[in-house]
């Protein structure tokens, strides 16, 4: 504790201004526990780049800790560009602070003698990403928690691709960042070097979404969508985007239109949580609308619900939606004739049916860690093939790669594309899903988030972690595990023969054991969110789609015997 408390009173003088020094005083003065959940560790980057809690200290995101990350990145900037004017680009959307805090970014960028384009009002995440590239800047940067609680602000980095950061430039970043004192940071703006920024990068945007996202379907005017934004960035991008695609019947839900950081309407702004689509749901019930899209409030993750077998609206988780997806642009390019260059991707948390559906199309399938960046890596280690495609059990989807993140606004026309052309045809979204069960395996995935908050929490989370590789899993369901892949050792362990092999992707906290039967579980911290997660994934054949209910059930009974057997029911 003492050292807490003597890395809190630093904050008691210069640099530190008034406003800081009277908060970090009330808290030694009177908040013992707060001032060490603030004080006990320097914010760091994670997979999504640095988010946390907003307030004084070195494990919360103000002025001080944006403003070091800033100076370290100016510095590694200048350091890689040599005699080069440097650009970059920042985006920041509805929560609280963001602008604010989107504006002393710039001024610390311009300090350091740097070119600064800034959004003049939110913009999504997408449009932050295209607009790296669309601008020819060396770096981007986003302010966003994603779909995190309001307390919450944070901040991305993109690099010169349109991509976040990864290795070697994040850690050469961190370590920049690491060496820095707060003293160090330079906030003598410069004005002339920061330029506004919005139609022209909007419209270039759009444009290429739409382009992107539209396949000529059919029935655009018998398709109806009610859409949300949940009052976040979405709303400046999608109901343009599906204009100019041709769709007429699109309803915004009016009480979540309004970006709002308090995100008064819901529990979560997080499209992965069924409450957060309920007004639209609810509307969609009343219209008899076909689909339901609701996005997160930087507008990377979208929601998707369509009526299934029984004419209700149902909502699809993530893996879901990206197999149809995916599937759906396989069989467009198909139709336009492989060159045999092409790739789809995932992550190692995703459900394994995109490997199985994209060696049906003949199409090399790339795994990565979680984390978009990753994708986003293959992309450009990988100059001379085509992406087609991919995304992540956690609501992100890419469409192609003008956007080299996560895209909601795109991947919200794709999936509108899809569906109101299935419906032309006397299909429909959910009953294409099942099509794809029948050709390429029944796969049924579901996760578990336990939330851990504080130091106590995160020690907890690395205790559960640890108990599991000192104790394994040696069988699911009645399955014996025979494989163990270990991330954070970079190895996959046979049970059976006891043979080690080397797994080539960098590693990570994140354990998964594989069974005889099929049966998959992933245990991993999540890196942007006090939680560890629990994935399980279980698949069999689907010989007829008139049997979906029948082995829907068992997969879900079975599910439900598993999570009992772990105690996570």
């Amino acid at each position: 504790m003492e050292d807490i408390l003597n890395t809190a009173k630093a904050w008691l003088s210069s640099p530190f201004d008034k406003k800081t020094r009277d908060e970090v005083q009330e808290l030694i003065t009177s908040n013992t526990e707060e001032l060490k959940d603030r004080f006990y560790k320097n914010m760091e980057f994670g997979t999504g780049g640095m988010r946390g809690i907003m307030g004084a200290g070195t494990n919360r995101i103000n002025k001080y800790t944006l403003g070091k990350s800033t100076q370290g990145l100016s510095n590694y900037l200048k350091q890689t560009y040599k005699n080069e004017a440097i650009k970059v680009v920042i985006a920041y959307d509805c929560r609280h602070n963001s602008d604010t805090l989107a504006k002393t970014v710039a001024e610390v960028f311009s300090a350091n003698g740097i070119h600064v384009y800034l959004f003049s009002e939110l913009r999504t995440t997408p449009e932050l990403s295209f607009a790296v590239r669309h601008l020819k800047c060396h770096a981007g940067i986003v302010l966003t928690a994603s779909h995190n609680p309001p307390e919450y602000n944070g901040y991305k980095v993109y690099w010169t691709d349109g991509g976040q950061i990864v290795p070697p430039q994040d850690t050469a970043i961190v370590a920049e960042i690491n060496s820095l004192a707060f003293e160090d940071i330079n906030f003598e703006a410069k004005p002339e070097l920061i330029q506004l920024i919005d139609k022209e990068v909007d419209e270039a945007f759009i444009s290429e979404s739409v382009a992107k996202g539209s396949f000529n379907a059919k029935g655009k005017d018998d398709f109806s969508i009610v859409f949300t934004s949940l009052h976040g960035t979405s709303i400046t991008a999608i109901p343009e985007v599906l204009k100019r695609a041709g769709y007429k019947n699109v309803t915004i839900i009016e009480e979540q239109a309004k970006p709002d950081g308090n995100f008064p309407t819901v529990v979560s702004p997080n499209p992965e949580e069924p409450e957060a689509l309920s007004m639209a749901i609810k509307k969609a019930e009343e219209l008899g609308a076909d689909m339901v899209v609701g996005t997160d409030p930087d507008s990377d993750r979208l929601g998707i619900a369509v009526r299934n077998l029984e004419g209700q609206m149902e909502i699809l988780n993530g893996n879901q939606a990206m197999v149809l997806m995916t599937n759906f642009l396989l069989e467009k390019q198909k139709q336009k004739g492989f060159k045999g260059n092409e790739f789809t991707a995932s992550t190692i948390v995703s459900t394994p049916m995109m490997e199985a559906m994209s060696q049906a199309y003949g199409v090399e399938y790339k795994t990565a860690l979680t984390g978009f960046k990753w994708i986003g890596k293959m992309i450009k280690d990988f100059p001379n093939q085509h992406f087609i495609g991919g995304g992540e059990e956690s609501f992100g989807y890419m469409v192609g790669d003008f956007v080299r993140d996560k895209d909601a606004v795109t991947s919200t026309l794709l999936a509108c594309e899809i569906a109101a052309d299935a419906k032309a045809k006397g299909s429909s979204f959910y009953e294409d899903l099942i099509d794809c069960y029948v050709a390429y395996g029944f796969y049924k995935e579901k996760l578990i988030s336990l939330t851990k908050k504080g130091m106590d929490g995160a020690a907890e989370i690395k205790q559960m972690m640890i108990d599991f590789k000192e104790n394994p899993v040696v069988a699911i369901d009645g399955s014996k595990v025979i494989i163990v892949d270990d991330y954070n050792t970079s190895t996959s362990k046979n049970i059976k023969t006891g043979v080690v092999t080397a797994i080539d992707i960098p590693t990570s906290n994140v354990l998964i054991y594989t069974t005889e039967d099929g049966t998959r579980m992933a245990a991993r911290p999540s890196g942007t969110e006090p939680k560890i997660k629990f994935y399980f994934s279980i698949n069999t054949s689907l010989d007829s789609a008139k049997n979906f209910k029948k082995v829907n059930a068992a997969l879900e009974a079975k599910i439900e015997r598993i999570l009992s057997e772990l105690k996570l029911s």
